[in-house]
């Protein structure tokens, strides 16, 4: 296993819902606002285009069956930044920055887990909010100037 360009331990471009997951757990409250300031920074910007890539994702999940998969991932996720047993991280970021960071995490998961399902420009417009605090997530914007 190599070291990523962030210093984590999975490959480079391994771009999983389990790294994902296991980023989300370890935001830190200034992490959670990064995140917020990324859905501010694209999502408002670009609503339309956010949500018409939400509605190509979960079509495409659908049709492919992904359905219970999708279900699965954002119950975790609610889990870990809404929920009574939210991280820490979170509930020190909650009310609208907390929003505003669940939002992105939510798109991005949403964009993984339509894969390839559905064209690269719609998987970019609903990671990209996130990718301001997980550059891991657009490798191909973020590498390092050698």
């Amino acid at each position: 296993m190599g070291i990523d360009v962030e210093g984590y331990g999975f490959p480079e471009h391994s771009r999983t819902l389990t790294r994902l997951m296991e980023d989300i757990r370890v935001l830190s409250p200034s992490g959670v606002e990064r995140v917020a300031q990324g859905w501010d920074r694209h999502a408002r910007l670009h609503e339309g285009e956010i949500h018409e890539a939400e509605k190509a994702a979960l079509h495409a999940i659908e049709k492919a069956d992904r359905g219970p998969a999708w279900d699965e991932v954002r119950r975790n996720l609610f889990g870990l930044t809404e929920s009574g047993k939210a991280l820490v991280s979170w509930k020190a970021e909650h009310g609208d920055v907390g929003h505003k960071a669940e939002q992105a995490a939510m798109a991005a998961a949403l964009g993984l887990v339509a894969g390839n399902l559905i064209p690269k420009e719609k998987a970019t417009t609903l990671v990209r909010p996130l990718a301001e605090a997980l550059p891991w997530l657009l490798p191909e914007e973020n590498q390092p100037v050698g």
